[in-house]
């Protein structure tokens, strides 16, 4: 470089004015009047608009002519003050200039595939991902990334602070079932074994409490073999940590402390501490989801004893089958044409039908003040009910129900009624409302395998009150385990663990783990517990989630500086991709294939 750059753009204010100055970067706009070529030239730092006036050395000025968009350059030349009325409020660099001087083209540019200098939201996805560069470049590209940078370090501020030690766990480890595939990594020296991609350092962890650490934190890449959707990828990061000597509530509190620190820190956003805390029971019955959005009301109601009164057949018959009738309160009234489109988006997941009754508040008469056409089979002692169930205080309102068993009801009520609030534009912009999740179920079960199967996963501690139960009615067995949910999205969970051999054991039996399987999967934890495992717990939340939720992005892919589509590809390399069969043959992945070669 025959000019060496002096200042970052970010660093010149108007104190500047008057001296000599070298600026690097790439050039967003050109603009050519008559001779004067000015341009907008940009670095990581900010924007600059730069003069080449015709009085300068006329090389310098052929030079500056032959420049195109995203050239990288270095301009010598000196910070005057913009003539007035053309200054740039919109920018820290908008009430000066820089004169030039001398310039060196470092480099020349392809015209880009989009605009540089516009919201590329337009562009499609496809295009941006396989010129991610070119998109982080792009102005305002790199904010979520220099955001994210900002997230890592308040984190670190905190839990360095607090006595937290960040260490590393392998990423080449042993497959073990936590509920989605692994990533295999084939072994060379040991044909026919297998390394696998962590899912998350949750044993690791637990060995460290083991070891003695007490208080670990790692800001980590974990993988899964899973379908992909707008908040999957997969690979994917978290903040991971993990506390000796705690209970459910010193770990709650403490990520609460982190989360208003990483809020003040990042946005200066003040967040209400405590969070709420819903048990998993609660969130279930009034929002019909474990991952329940705060911003709105639509709360579930339960109508089945008013229900069961009724002569409506449908939900008397819902009812004698053992399930319930649930239903929202709407506060609109909607044409026929809303409801059947309401209708079918039920029955989309999984809903016999969708019952709706219209409240007139106003209404003179039973016909005006209630419309349906199941409205006749109530009487009007149980509309009344109704009407002080549901709180109906508006001027108009619909009720929508739904009758099924309780899973049912729940999933496709939880469903409509986020649906619901997005369609009526009931959910605030930038409000950030957090809530725990807690007591949460240690079991379900599954059907596809026949037994119970955990919620969260194996090591996760049962409440004391319930060890009893764990033989006798192991699904009425409750877990010390908590989710932390933002906005109607779970960012994170965590819980108390196992740090006793007997009752590990005790768990993975009800599990169907035999004592072989356990002691090969499992048999390093299991030893470690036998030498003094302190009672532990910890928490992880993902990195990707929290921040696409901070910046209000519709995708973790926009935080993710180089992610995979949601079909798992990356379009800027290529991958997965083809390899040469000398390397799967090293890999000795396919057996018998060197000998079939040999006698060939």
């Amino acid at each position: 470089m025959r000019l060496k750059r002096t200042h970052q753009i970010g660093e010149i204010t108007p104190k500047l004015i008057g001296e000599e100055l070298s600026v690097s970067g790439w050039i967003l706009r050109r603009r050519d009047h008559g001779g004067v070529i000015f341009l907008d030239l940009r670095d990581r730092t900010g924007l600059l608009q730069v003069v080449f006036e015709e009085g300068i050395d006329p090389e310098v000025h052929a030079l500056a002519d032959s420049l195109r968009i995203e050239y990288v350059i270095t301009v010598k030349g000196v910070l005057r003050r913009r003539p007035p009325g053309m200054e740039n409020p919109k920018i820290p660099t908008g009430e000066v200039e820089l004169v030039a001087k001398d310039l060196e083209i470092l480099n020349t540019s392809h015209t880009p595939p989009f605009p540089m200098d516009e919201d590329l939201s337009e562009v499609s996805e496809a295009i941006r991902l396989k010129y991610r560069y070119l998109e982080m470049r792009a102005l305002n590209g790199q904010e979520p990334f220099i955001f994210r940078h900002k997230v890592n370090q308040a984190l670190r501020e905190f839990l360095n602070a607090r006595g937290f030690l960040e260490l590393e766990t392998p990423y080449l480890t042993k497959s073990t079932p936590e509920g989605a595939r692994d990533y295999l990594v084939p072994s060379r020296l040991y044909p026919g074994k297998f390394y696998a991609l962590p899912q998350s350092p949750q044993l690791f962890k637990q060995i460290f409490m083991v070891a003695g650490f007490e208080r670990y934190y790692q800001i980590v890449r974990c993988f899964r073999d899973e379908d992909l959707r707008a908040d999957r990828q997969p690979e994917f990061t978290q903040l991971d940590l993990e506390m000796s000597f705690v209970t459910e509530e010193d770990v709650m509190q403490l990520v609460e402390e982190l989360i208003s620190h990483l809020f003040e820190k990042t946005m200066g956003i003040s967040l209400s501490v405590p969070f709420p805390r819903l048990s998993y029971q609660y969130a279930i019955s009034t929002y019909g989801t474990d991952r329940p959005d705060l911003r709105f009301g639509l709360e579930l109601k339960d109508v089945s004893e008013i229900a069961k009164a009724s002569q409506f057949q449908v939900f008397r018959s819902a009812l004698e089958k053992g399930g319930f009738v649930k239903g929202i309160k709407v506060p609109a009234h909607f044409t026929r044409k809303e409801i059947e489109e309401l209708t079918s988006f039920a029955q989309e997941l999984g809903a016999k039908g969708l019952a709706w009754i219209k409240y007139t508040k106003r209404g003179t008469t039973f016909e005006e003040k209630w419309s349906s056409p199941i409205v006749k089979f109530f009487d009007p002692t149980l509309l009344n009910k109704m009407e002080l169930l549901f709180e109906l205080e508006e001027e108009k309102a619909t009720l929508l129900f739904v009758a099924d068993t309780p899973s049912l009801t729940h999933s496709i009520l939880g469903e409509l009624r986020n649906h619901l609030a997005k369609k009526l534009s009931l959910i605030p912009e930038r409000e950030f409302k957090f809530t725990w999740v807690v007591d949460f179920p240690l079991f379900e079960y599954s059907e596809e395998e026949g037994r119970p199967v955990s919620v969260h996963h194996p090591f996760t501690h049962p409440k004391e009150e319930d060890l009893e139960l764990l033989e006798k009615d192991p699904l009425k067995v409750r877990s010390k385990a908590y989710d932390i949910v933002l906005n109607g999205i779970e960012i994170g969970g965590g819980s108390i663990r196992i740090h006793r051999r007997d009752l590990q054991q005790r768990i993975f039996k009800i599990l169907g783990i035999s004592e072989e399987e356990a002691e090969e999967k499992f048999g390093f934890l299991l030893q470690a517990l036998d030498f003094g495992a302190p009672p532990h717990g910890g928490l992880a939340f993902g990195l990707d989630r929290l921040i696409m939720l901070m910046l209000g992005k519709k995708s973790i892919r926009e935080v993710i500086p180089f992610p995979k589509t949601q079909r798992g590809q990356c379009l800027l390399t290529g991958a997965p991709s083809e390899v040469r069969i000398e390397q799967i043959l090293e890999l000795h992945l396919l057996p018998g294939w060197e000998k079939k070669k040999e006698g060939s």
